[in-house]
């Protein structure tokens, strides 16, 4: 196929291969995706800081076969890491690995700059270029806030919680109680409330979720309401009080075992789904949310959006 290219969003819970086909003026059709759980740098310690050698081994499996995918397509292959590798101790190791047996040059970005091409696709997603919108996609290893208008960030934050990193610290063995949920609610206060711009002051006209926490979430509200999975979840609206019960009745299953009897519950996510709830429970309460949109593009969209652009500058030059 022509005018194709790829993008792999590396995240701490899963790798995202999304291959779009360019159209005119800077549009695009996705068609092809893949998505594979790993869960990086979350078997050596409490941190992320290290990525074990089963997981580099796994991460060049799984990129082998989104190469192998994408040249069917013929695509070009761009990959871009986050929180779990541009923490990990051995994030040289890893690139250098990842490169020798895959050829593709990962590019490690920043927290902030993984909020603002978040923004890109959130706003190709859900028309909301004109409006003021509070942005929030809770990963596995950090969690991404931008309040932007009309294209441009106003704030972008990433904080250091995520379901996969606080499942880790707080719930080891996945298993829950009151004691670990308070310690858990605890952490996460504390760290949203070190960043000055996380607060209940900012207007917004919308509150946009991405991700697999906000997914997962959806999903389950969504199967509430209908008694079937959604085909899609993009557009979709919840509000604050059919969240926070939904997330106290998750927060009686003990064991991941347990949660699998909430309808519309995503199997792979069972595990580490209460340290994500618990994310968005606080930021919720943090900025004053009522209803939150889902928005089905994320970082990789970004990606695309991005690509694109700088494809299209480059033909201009």
């Amino acid at each position: 196929m022509k005018n194709c290219i790829a993008a792999v969003d590396m995240g701490t819970n899963s790798f995202h291969l999304v291959i779009v086909q360019i159209r005119t003026n800077g549009a695009f059709k996705i068609i092809d995706r893949e998505r594979e759980v790993i869960r990086l740098g979350s078997h050596r310690g409490k941190d992320l800081n290290q990525i074990s050698e089963g997981e580099i081994e796994k991460a060049i499996d799984i990129l082998s076969e989104f190469n192998k995918i994408a040249k069917f397509y013929g695509a070009e292959l761009r990959a871009i890491a986050t929180s779990a590798v541009r923490e990990a101790k051995n994030k040289d190791e890893f690139l250098t690995r990842v490169y020798k047996a895959t050829g593709i040059a990962v590019e490690v970005i920043e927290g902030v700059t993984e909020a603002e091409l978040i923004y890109r696709g959130v706003m190709k997603a859900l028309n909301v270029r004109k409006k003021r919108v509070l942005c929030i996609d809770i990963g596995g290893g950090s969690t991404e806030f931008l309040l932007g208008e009309k294209g441009k960030p106003i704030f972008a934050e990433s904080v250091k919680i995520g379901a996969v990193r606080l499942s880790i610290k707080f719930f080891p063995d996945y298993h829950i109680s009151p004691a670990t949920i308070n310690a858990c609610e605890n952490f996460i206060t504390a760290q949203m409330l070190a960043h000055k711009d996380l607060n209940s002051h900012h207007q917004y006209d919308l509150v946009a979720g991405t991700s697999g926490t906000i997914n997962a979430a959806a999903s389950i509200l969504h199967f509430r309401r209908h008694n079937e999975f959604a085909k899609s979840l993009n557009g979709f609206k919840f509000k604050a009080k059919e969240l926070f019960k939904m997330i106290a009745e998750v927060l009686e299953c003990e064991s991941p075992v347990d949660r699998l009897s909430i309808q519309g519950m995503e199997i792979k996510r069972a595990d580490i789904i209460p340290a994500g709830l618990l994310i968005l429970k606080k930021a919720f309460e943090v900025f004053n949310i009522e209803e939150m949109t889902v928005s089905e593009n994320a970082l990789r969209e970004g990606i695309i959006i991005e690509t694109i652009e700088n494809l299209d500058k480059h033909l201009v030059l």
